[in-house]
């Protein structure tokens, strides 16, 4: 089987021989970061019919959505989306389902912006350059297979994979469960903390699973299975939850309604 391509540390090679200087240069980190961020702000260029093909698959075949990096690696040098379409659906959906959780938890106008660049700017933004800026690090560190020590893992793809993880979590926690917080799962019930709890199983499963695919997609990482052992603690803290009485949802709403005060 072929290798497939990936991102050299040292000079890239593309055909019989190394890339001339100002080629190399569109290489760089700094360049593909570059066009990223000019493109953020031309929506004509955008192919937001791709980026919403991506969000559906997240959810039903999440293997299509990878498949597609490594032709984009295969065509254009790099694992990292090169379109920021996904990004603006995104925070479409953040905005979105944002309000939602506002009027359903009866917030005001100034309370429900106060938590939309909450949940912009820390939950998704703050924590996804956390969580993409450790696994950058763990996987190149300790997941590149020794023979292909000349490859590593893109920043880019790494806060990728955490786009894509971060998109059915969200969808579960601050859309899907919207319509069983108020009459089910915030009831101080047993039936409201196994839907409340269940749903955040679901989410946050989904969110390891998604990740692990991402970074199994890669050809020259090594023991990927490894990403797959929170699911036993988070199986672990689920049943825990059940047993003592334990309402996630309820802790979340408490939590952003103290953050908007």
């Amino acid at each position: 089987m072929k290798m497939l391509p990936s991102t050299s540390v040292n000079s890239p090679v593309q055909g019989n021989g190394v890339l001339s200087s100002r080629d190399a240069a569109r290489h760089t980190a700094g360049a593909k970061r570059y066009k990223y961020l000019r493109r953020l702000f031309r929506f004509r260029q955008m192919d937001f019919e791709f980026a919403a093909w991506q969000m559906l698959y997240l959810f039903t075949s999440p293997q299509r959505v990878y498949r597609n990096f490594h032709y984009r690696k295969q065509t254009k040098d790099q694992w990292a989306r090169d379109d920021p379409a996904f990004l603006v659906l995104l925070s479409i959906w953040l905005c979105v389902s944002t309000i939602g959780f506002g009027f359903v938890l009866d917030m005001g106008f100034f309370e429900t912006i106060k938590l939309l660049l909450w949940v912009v700017f820390i939950d998704c933004v703050g924590v996804g350059l956390l969580i993409s800026t450790l696994m950058w690090f763990i996987s190149n560190k300790y997941l590149v297979k020794r023979q292909s020590r000349d490859y590593d893992v893109e920043w880019g793809y790494a806060f990728d994979v955490h786009l894509n993880a971060f998109y059915p979590l969200l969808v579960i926690l601050h859309f899907i469960q919207l319509f069983f917080i108020n009459h089910v799962i915030l009831t101080d019930t047993f039936i409201g903390y196994l839907v409340g709890n269940t749903l955040w199983l679901v989410a946050v499963g989904y969110y390891i699973y998604v990740t692990f695919l991402g970074y199994s997609a890669l050809p020259f990482l090594k023991n990927t299975v490894t990403l797959l052992y929170p699911f036993a603690p988070l199986i672990l803290l689920y049943g825990l939850s059940l047993a003592l009485g334990w309402n996630f949802t309820h802790a979340l709403c408490s939590f952003y309604k103290y953050r908007v005060k």
